[in-house]
């Protein structure tokens, strides 16, 4: 299964429960639990600079590796900039 990122934040899932849920139940594949509930979003006066400001917090308090967690940084500005959510 190809790894899919939410079009709001940029967190990679795979797993069911990562996904959000569209209003009638099923799995929304752009969007993660955390961004998209319902059908709609969980935040949905969240500005792009405060959800960098969260997607950069969250990369710091993942388990993932000190040079992993550099390089995912370094790029993140630029990856959620190109996010569906963003471009409308």
């Amino acid at each position: 299964m190809k790894k899919q990122f939410c079009q709001s934040c940029c967190m990679p899932m795979s797993k069911n429960e990562e996904f959000g849920t569209n209003t009638d139940g099923t799995i929304n594949s752009e969007y993660c639990a955390y961004c998209f509930k319902d059908g709609k979003y969980v935040d949905p006066d969240i500005t792009m600079e405060e959800m960098l400001q969260l997607g950069l917090k969250g990369i710091e308090e993942s388990d993932m590796n000190r040079f992993m967690k550099i390089l995912i940084k370094k790029s993140y500005p630029s990856q959620i900039k190109k996010l569906k959510r963003w471009n409308k």
